[in-house]
Formats: C-alpha cells, sequence, structure tokens
C-alpha cells in the first residue's frame, strides 16, 4: 500500500502546471497519502529540495501561470549516475510514488526511473503539443490564445499601415501552435518545422491580395522552420515591395494565466494520475483521447511519432487564399 508520494514539474514550464500540482496534492490528502513537492524538477530531487505539501500548500494557484515547484534541466540526472543517485534518493525517502509533469524529456526521466524500480506516473505537460500519444497536452490551449492576442493586436497595427507583419511563435520540432494560431488568426502564410517552406508561392499570394486592394498580411512562423526571420523577410521585400516587419513572442507564450480548457484538463489529469497509483499501476503516461482520459506505457507512449495534422494544414490552405 502507498502511503507517501512526491510529485516534480520538469523542463518548460506551461500553464496549468499548478493546476495539476494542486489535483495531486488534493487528491492524494483526501486518500490519507502523505505528499511531498520536489522543487526544481530532477535537479531538486538530486539535491533533495523536498517539501511537504498540505491543503494550505495549493490554495491559491490554480489560475496562476508557471509551476509553485519551480522546473530545471538537469545534466546531473541524465547520466546512468545521476538516475541511478535519484532513485536512490526516493527509497530512502519511502516514496511509494513518483507523479511527473513535464514533456518529452521529463517523460523519459520517469520512464527510466520506474526500470530502476520506482513507481512512476508521467503527466503530459508541454506548451509544444509533441507528445503524440495525447491529443492534447497542458499549456497548448494557453500558448495558442497567448498567440492569437498578439497576433490580433499585430493585425490591427498591420492594416493601419499596409504592412507584411512576419511572427515567430514557439515549436522547434513541432509546428502546432504555429498551424492553429495561424487558422485562428486568419494568417496569409505559414511556416512549419514540417514542412519545406514554399515562400516565392507566399510572394504569389500577397501580390494577388494586394492587386485586390487587401495590404494586410500576416505570416506565423514556427521557431524551427529552415528559413530565418530575416532570410523571409528580406525574400519577401523584395518579391512584394511591401514594408515587411518582423516580431518574435518568445517566452511570453509560457506565461500567462491558464485557460479554462488547461485548468480542467490539468485537473482531471492530476486526479487520474493519484488513482492510477493507488489501483497500484506503475510506467504509466496519462493523456486524453476522443475527451477521455487515457494511460499508455511510457514504452509504447514515447514510441509514437508526432506527425502534422495534415487535414488541419489543408484547412489553412483553403482558407488563406
Amino acid at each position: 500500500m502507498i502511503k507517501k508520494i512526491a510529485l516534480l514539474t520538469s523542463g518548460g514550464d506551461a500553464p496549468g502546471m499548478n493546476a495539476a500540482i494542486r489535483a495531486v496534492v488534493k487528491t492524494a490528502l483526501k486518500n490519507d497519502l502523505e505528499v511531498i513537492g520536489i522543487r526544481r524538477g530532477y535537479e531538486g530531487l538530486l539535491d533533495q529540495d523536498f517539501i511537504e505539501m498540505k491543503r494550505g500548500s495549493v490554495s491559491d494557484i490554480l489560475q496562476r501561470g508557471g509551476t509553485m515547484l519551480l522546473t530545471a534541466r538537469s545534466e546531473r540526472f541524465k547520466t546512468p549516475q545521476g538516475l541511478a543517485e535519484g532513485a536512490e534518493i526516493l527509497r530512502k525517502d519511502r516514496i511509494g510514488g513518483l507523479v511527473v509533469i513535464g514533456g518529452n524529456g521529463s517523460l523519459c526521466g520517469a520512464q527510466k526511473l520506474n526500470e530502476l524500480g520506482i513507481t512512476t506516473i508521467g503527466l503530459p505537460a508541454t506548451i509544444d503539443n509533441d507528445l503524440a500519444y495525447t491529443e492534447a497536452s497542458i499549456g497548448f490551449d494557453t500558448a495558442i490564445n497567448t498567440a492569437l492576442y498578439a497576433l490580433g493586436n499585430l493585425r490591427d497595427t498591420s492594416y493601419s499601415h499596409g504592412r507584411v507583419n512576419v511572427v515567430q511563435v514557439m515549436g522547434r520540432h513541432c509546428g502546432d501552435i504555429a498551424l492553429h494560431a495561424a487558422i485562428g488568426c486568419g494568417a496569409e502564410g505559414v511556416f512549419l518545422p514540417e514542412r519545406e517552406p514554399d515562400i516565392m508561392g507566399l510572394c504569389n499570394i500577397i501580390n494577388k491580395r494586394r492587386d485586390l486592394g487587401c495590404l494586410l498580411n500576416i505570416v506565423v512562423v514556427a521557431e524551427g522552420c529552415p528559413l530565418s526571420l530575416e532570410e523571409i523577410k528580406a525574400v519577401l521585400t523584395k518579391q512584394t515591395g511591401a514594408e515587411v516587419r518582423t516580431t518574435v513572442l518568445g517566452h511570453i507564450q509560457r506565461g500567462g494565466s491558464p485557460t479554462s480548457y488547461d485548468r480542467l484538463f490539468a485537473s482531471r489529469l492530476g486526479a487520474y494520475a493519484v488513482d492510477l497509483l493507488l489501483k497500484g499501476a506503475s510506467g504509466r503516461a496519462c493523456g486524453i483521447k476522443y475527451g477521455r482520459l487515457v494511460d499508455f506505457s511510457f514504452e509504447d507512449a514515447l514510441a509514437i511519432k508526432k506527425n502534422l495534422d495534415e487535414s488541419l494544414y489543408e484547412l489553412f490552405e483553403l482558407l488563406s487564399k
């Protein structure tokens, strides 16, 4: 019987992590479990940066972005020695189950701890939405809405000056934020890591729009696009004659109060993780499919390759012309 669990947040922060933390703590306490919060992810695990979690610890965090447990990336933990040390620390502290909230790298760490005999459950939290086994990850919905707010403001000023605005959003390997935001803001162009950029095709679209008197043009670029913003700007300026401005949204996409979807989704996942631990499950990655919470083995979940949603890309192409 599990009597004590721990939880940590790792990797890049994502809005909704606090909602997940709150749900894990409250569900665990309701079931008479002792709860330990590990600060600064796997790095904090190795430093034994532990705090006892009570109801008061999570009383005012649901609406806050970021993570109250802090987060960090740990090079030490990636080594065999670091992994073994982390597992031994958890054993010595009599941790019966560990909930890891984070992205691909974080869940890989949880998988390795599970292979060393530590009971682990993983929750997907990454604004990039690059975990293929789940339809959504904590923070993705908030990141899209943050991007849409900024794109809407840029659209207003772009119209006023007749400019082309090229906006970079996050997504090194996965273009989901860029594609969803491009459709949501009515962009004329989108460049993704998964697709070779057709910049001359975009120039033709912009020129046709300008000939029709449409001076407003927005181009959304994922940071993993093969072309840099300056390269895109140079070609668009030369081929269209328009004034082109570039904007990098950067880390504002990570922050901010989580949307209602992310709060609810993270809360459901947090409670689900504790329920799995109480049932004796281990080595499971939780997610959502067709609106229902699901869980897969780490091995199966992390083996699924993330692909571009072709139907969404086709929708963008239809609506952007």
